[in-house]
């Protein structure tokens, strides 16, 4: 199914293969973060119709950098050195712009995981990244409820 996506993507917006390991971390950190965001916007949909204010609010509870930043912390030793060597890439990524309502630390955490998810997005590992995602949701109990 996910491949199948893809491969309609490229088709009809005439769009060729991405090959990850030729974009920047921060390419990579720019993808994932819209990828996140839309896992993370159908999952609270999924759970029922309500106010969309109330999803916002959820939603961004869900995406911001300190939240992303835990996550990064549970789902890190679980990471395969391809994985680790990317979201050190995107940590450590030098970002024009900075952290809103997160430390220095918590922003580049998330660049760093928001890397990872752009990663495994353009390799079509949409297992892994939905793996690596509901893990991380279901040991930070802050996010999830």
């Amino acid at each position: 199914m996910e491949e199948k996506l893809v491969k309609e993507l490229n088709e009809i917006f005439g769009l060729k293969e991405m090959d990850p390991k030729t974009y920047s971390p921060l390419a990579l950190a720019y993808i994932g973060d819209g990828i996140y965001e839309i896992i993370i916007r159908t999952i609270i949909v999924s759970k029922g119709n309500a106010p969309v204010n109330k999803y916002h609010k959820k939603a961004s509870q869900m995406v911001k950098a300190k939240a992303q930043a835990d996550i990064m912390n549970i789902i890190e030793p679980l990471l395969t050195e391809e994985e680790l060597a990317v979201y050190k890439r995107g940590r450590n990524a030098k970002s024009a712009t900075t952290a809103k309502n997160a430390s220095i630390i918590e922003y580049r955490m998330a660049t760093g995981f928001e890397a990872l998810m752009g990663y495994l997005y353009m390799k079509q590992e949409f297992s892994r990244m939905f793996q690596l995602i509901k893990m991380g949701l279901e040991k930070n109990v802050e996010v999830t409820e």
